[in-house]
């Protein structure tokens, strides 16, 4: 086939430096701004902290000519000659690339916590190595999810240790009585009875939880207390004191460590709203309005080397670096300016959406609201208020909320009306929670009250939003 030319005409929309650069500080949260800033301050010395200068020309013109008699300014300080730009360069990334951080944990792990304990027994060098191994094949809950003979393999193969599966059951035993109690377990049955065993201490409600978990388990999980109560020939009262020492314990002993080493983030809004005398205010952060400012030295810097650029070279490629730096500085100032628009004429059309919520903190006066709704007002595309929504949080007279709380699809009513379906959650979990808990109401039940309430709501409908508020089904919620 021959090559041919040919001349083409085509229309392509594309995103500018800064129009890329404001994208990824819109969906900052304000704590992760404070690095983003920090990091542009130190990579880019044309921006500086501090209110700007609004001084007038003439006043520049003069720190200007008192600037020459001072040392000239070396530009080799800052560029190396001697060093080819390649050398310094890495092309195997775009400059659009997201950079994400993985911080590395300064803390124990479960496993060398629990390899300390080994340390203060007595064992043999063998014995040792075996308990390494189960140590090691635990799960982050604690549980021992390996067969005993695959470990016998693994310390045949890899550790040129040969036991038997007896000599392994025996050190996972000596494992099970490290603390946490119920590490080393092979299933949740396993774990709890290591647990109440440690507990024995001659009181009934134990030794009735002992022999529960021993021989009825399964009828546990299922909360068949009646059979319970028949097979063990005893009354709700007893039954009910042992089922309560069952829950005091831990399925998750590994868990408990991880917890208490767990760092947590502090949550910083970045919105504040108020009411005053029945009228609502919105207030930014200001950590979101950080002052920013354009170096005054990269300015007289930038007309110095621009008058010599004419005739030197070296003067010439020294305008370029200085003009580069100070048009980065002006475009991460605006784009923080231009985040701190979007924000408040987001935030904005929310609370003036939400009006009746943020008066009353009543939730079942969310209006249904999606990102296209506010993106309508606003004038926005609708990834625009997706990003200001992501991660933002808004102090309200009511708590702390994340933007995304106040987005809910709608459900029509029987007289065709718009409500959210957070409205029916909060029916449905007020519903739950008042219920008779020796008897409570099943989905079928759940959707008969809706349905009277004048909420048009099938069945499968109300166990999603039962699911997704984490409430379990009618049978795993009866207690005695």
């Amino acid at each position: 086939m021959a090559l041919r030319q040919h001349l083409a005409q085509k229309l392509e929309q594309r995103l500018s430096p800064q129009q890329i650069q404001l994208m990824k500080l819109l969906q900052v949260p304000t704590m992760e701004l404070d690095q983003r800033i920090k990091q542009a301050l130190e990579e880019n010395p044309a921006l500086e902290e501090g209110a700007e200068d609004f001084e007038d020309e003439f006043e520049q013109e003069e720190e200007f000519d008192d600037a020459d008699g001072e040392d000239e300014f070396d530009l080799s300080d800052y560029l190396d000659d001697d060093v080819a730009d390649y050398k310094t360069q890495a092309n195997n990334h775009s400059k659009d690339d997201e950079e994400r951080v993985i911080p590395l944990s300064g803390e124990q792990s479960f496993q060398e916590k629990l390899t300390e304990q080994l340390h203060l027994l007595y064992l043999e060098d063998e014995q040792f190595t075996i308990a390494d191994v189960i140590i090691g094949n635990l799960d982050e809950s604690g549980y021992l999810n390996r067969s005993i003979d695959a470990i016998v393999d693994d310390l045949a193969f890899s550790m040129n240790v040969d036991v038997s599966e007896k000599a392994v059951l025996d050190i996972l035993h000596l494992v099970q009585e490290l603390d946490p109690a119920g590490v080393g377990a092979r299933n949740l049955q396993e774990c709890l009875l290591i647990q109440i065993k440690r507990k024995q201490d001659g009181d009934i409600s134990r030794y009735t939880a002992k022999k529960i978990l021993e021989n009825y388990f399964e009828e546990f999980t299922k909360k068949h207390y009646d059979k319970i109560a028949k097979k063990l020939e005893i009354d709700d009262h007893d039954l009910k004191d042992a089922i309560d020492e069952i829950l005091k314990l831990n399925p998750k002993p590994g868990g408990s460590m991880r917890e208490s080493a767990k760092n947590y983030q502090q949550i910083i809004p970045d919105f504040t709203l108020f009411e005053s005398e029945g009228r609502l205010e919105l207030g930014l952060n200001g950590r979101n309005a950080p002052e920013l400012k354009v170096s005054r030295e990269y300015e007289t810097m930038l007309r110095s080397y621009a008058e010599g650029a004419k005739s030197s070279k070296s003067d010439k490629e020294a305008l370029s670096f200085v003009r580069q730096k100070l048009d980065g500085a002006k475009w991460f100032i605006d784009a923080i300016k231009q985040r701190q628009q979007t924000l408040l004429l987001t935030m904005g059309a929310i609370m003036d959406y939400q009006e009746a919520y943020f008066l009353s903190g009543d939730e079942t006066k969310l209006r249904p609201m999606i990102l296209k709704d506010i993106a309508d007002v606003i004038g926005l595309d609708i990834s625009t208020i997706s990003r200001v929504a992501n991660s933002k949080f808004v102090q309200t007279n009511y708590g702390i909320f994340p933007l995304k709380y106040f987005f809910s699809e709608s459900l029509s009513t029987d007289s065709g009306e718009e409500v959210s379906t957070r409205e029916v959650k909060k029916i449905l979990s007020d519903a739950i929670e008042a219920e008779d808990k020796h008897n409570p109401l099943t989905d079928e039940k759940l959707m008969d009250l809706l349905n009277e309430k004048g909420y048009n709501i099938a069945r499968r409908t109300v166990a999603k939003y039962r699911e997704q508020l984490n409430i379990p089904v009618a049978r795993m919620r009866k207690e005695l």
